[in-house]
Formats: structure tokens, C-alpha cells, sequence
């Protein structure tokens, strides 16, 4: 399989024999619990909406599968997603086929959805690749895989000549898996497992720093893959650096 970038997204177009858009982490309806805890800012989720379909029109896709956080909300629907979701999917699904596999905030998500469109909250492989939100134990299926995993909203810091930090940029972290650590049993592929995390779509997201998502508590995937392995690129595909590399930077 061959994965390609696409920073507009951030999203990855997955090519095998199918062509897979994958988007993590879209966070429809997030406005509303910002305004909640007093942040209040108007919803954004035509422009989140004309960012899909414009990667979906790039790349011209067989199927687009979301990694989980469709919705924001948690552990109820807002009244902003009850109102925003229907229209919202009408309008992917009119596109193209879509499938989600829920995440840790997708609670009630599928009195929206058709039944063949939510996959298993395990993961799934799909044409050769797994595919997992990231809250939940790596599935043992996925050994010998490449793993794309959502869930950690990884981004990393910059710094400028002199040592300023710069705005954090979303970024994937590609890495091995300890497959001890994951609870692998052995196998006989005879390909190593690798993981992929891939950043939020939600543009207002944040994130967690690359160097901290192996001690962020995130969940059991945080903990099991080699950061000696792992290394850092852009949304865009431009590589970083080594993740022990940037762990070690003196400037962090």
C-alpha cells in the first residue's frame, strides 16, 4: 500500500487495490461543548465540511473511512450535532461511500448512520492495512500490519535559529510496535507490525506533542510501540526528524 499526504486535511489517501481516504478526528459539533466550558465561537462546520469533499474531489476515492470522533460530544448529542450531523452525512454519503469506525466520542452516532457504515470499535482491515481509533487495545489481527490509528491528535514544535518555539504543526508519527508490549502472539508474516498516528482534522484540535504522546496516558496504544523506531514528518509528508532525537533536543 502506498500512503499519500494530503495537508489540506490533514487526511491520507491509502492506494492498493482500493483507493482509501482517511480522515481522523473530525470533532463535528465541538463548538458547542467549547461554549460550554465558556469559549464561545460560531461553528465552523461548513468550512469542516467543504475541507472533506475538497479531498475527496483531489483524490477521487473508492471509499472514505473516518478513524473515529466523528462528533464531539460526550457522553450525550449535543442539540448542535442533532442538528448539524444528518445534513452533514446526507452530503458525504451523496459523494461517496463512507464507513466510520467509532471512537471513545461517537456515543449515539449511529441513529445517524446507515448500518453497513459503522465498522467494529476494534478496527478494521481493510486491503491489507488496519485501521483503529486508537482509544482500545490494538485488535491481534493487526500483527504484521501497518496500523493507521487516529485518537492522539499528534503535532509537533518547531524552533527557529535561535531556539523560539514556533505554533505547533499538526504531524504523523510513524513507529514499530513493541508487539510484546502490544500483547502480539508470535506470528509468521515475517513483516514486522508498524504504526501510523495520524493527526486531527478538526482545525481547532490541538494536539499532543509527539515527544510526549509514549508518556500521555492517552490509552494502551500510546504505550506499546518503539520510540527508537519512530520518526516524525509534517502533514504534507515532510519528514522531521528521529522522535529520540527530538525527545533529546535540549530545547524541549
Amino acid at each position: 500500500m502506498t500512503p499519500e499526504f494530503l495537508s489540506e486535511g490533514p487526511a491520507l489517501l491509502m492506494t492498493h487495490t482500493q483507493r482509501i481516504l482517511v480522515i481522523a478526528d473530525a470533532h463535528f459539533g465541538a463548538e458547542s461543548g467549547f461554549s460550554r466550558k465558556g469559549v464561545h465561537i460560531a461553528s465552523n462546520s461548513t468550512d469542516r465540511l467543504r475541507r472533506i469533499s475538497a479531498c475527496i474531489d483531489e483524490t477521487d476515492p473508492d471509499l472514505l473511512l473516518f478513524l473515529g470522533d466523528l462528533k464531539h460530544s460526550v457522553p450525550m448529542m449535543s442539540r448542535q450535532e442533532c442538528a448539524e450531523l444528518p445534513g452533514i452525512l446526507d452530503a458525504i454519503r451523496n459523494q461517496i461511500p463512507f464507513r466510520l469506525i467509532p471512537g471513545n466520542h461517537d456515543g449515539g452516532i449511529e441513529r445517524f448512520l446507515q448500518p453497513e457504515e459503522l465498522l467494529p470499535k476494534t478496527g478494521v482491515i481493510i486491503d491489507g492495512t488496519c485501521y483503529v481509533h486508537g482509544h482500545m487495545h490494538l485488535p491481534p489481527a493487526s500483527a504484521g500490519h501497518l496500523i493507521v490509528c487516529g485518537h492522539h491528535h499528534p503535532v509537533v514544535s518547531l524552533y527557529d535559529e535561535v531556539g523560539c518555539s514556533l505554533r505547533a504543526q499538526p504531524a504523523y508519527l510513524l513507529a514499530e510496535v513493541d508487539e510484546a508490549s502490544a500483547g502480539f502472539a508470535p506470528h509468521t508474516t515475517g513483516r514486522g507490525t508498524r504504526i501510523l498516528f495520524m493527526p486531527a482534522f478538526f482545525e481547532y484540535a490541538g494536539g499532543v506533542d509527539v515527544r510526549k504522546i509514549p508518556v500521555s496516558g492517552m490509552g494502551p496504544v500510546s504505550r506499546c510501540f518503539d520510540t527508537g523506531s519512530a520518526e516524525v514528518f509534517l502533514s504534507d509528508g515532510t519528514y522531521i526528524d528521529r522522535l529520540e532525537a527530538l525527545i533529546t533536543d535540549a530545547r524541549t
